[in-house]
């Protein structure tokens, strides 16, 4: 099972649209993550309908009409990984414990994969507890990170494999910057 984990597109806010990089690892995709901050519901229908399944949440950013149709926590079984899907985990100090605390091993409602976004800053530690952390960063909205990025990973009889982050070129992202800024 392939996976594509997205978060913080902020489009139209941020950018016109995702870069077509991304739009090509969505149709690779067998399931596409996102954790949130959509900004506008023309995404989410045009991901729905491009993604062969789609595990999703709302984020700070997202209003009400987005909030109507996603939760602020998502789980899912992929192929005997356990994930949940969430915006905000808090400063980085601490995460760690909390997130164990929320989804790991002792939790009500255990999971193995914990995707998240906010920072707009790649992460990929695991827990004390066995939890693995990721975060994908944004693809168009790089904030003080070096690049814009998303990540993708593979599934196989419950483990999580091949996780890889991609950073996309200046180019794409600020050409999507630069078109909206401009109306085009």
């Amino acid at each position: 099972m392939r996976l594509l984990l997205l978060a913080d597109t902020h489009v139209p806010a941020r950018a016109r649209d995702v870069p077509e990089e991304v739009w090509r690892a969505v149709d690779a995709a067998d399931v596409v993550v996102h954790a949130g901050d959509w900004v506008d519901v023309a995404l989410l229908d045009r991901l729905e309908a491009r993604a062969a399944r789609l595990v999703a949440v709302h984020g700070n950013n997202d209003g009400a009409a987005l909030r109507s149709r996603l939760p602020e926590v998502a789980r899912a079984d992929l192929a005997g990984l356990r994930v949940a899907v969430v915006h905000e985990t808090g400063d980085a100090r601490g995460r760690e414990r909390r997130c164990d605390e929320r989804f790991g091993p002792g939790a009500p409602e255990p999971v193995d994969l914990l995707v998240f976004g906010h920072s707009h800053i790649p992460w990929d530690t695991v827990t004390p507890g066995g939890l693995r952390l990721i975060n994908p960063g944004s693809p168009t909205d790089r904030r003080r990170q070096p690049h814009c990025t998303y990540t993708t990973a593979r599934v196989a009889d419950g483990a999580l494999t091949d996780v890889r982050l991609h950073r996309l070129p200046p180019r794409a992202a600020a050409g999507a910057r630069r078109d909206a800024a401009h109306g085009t």
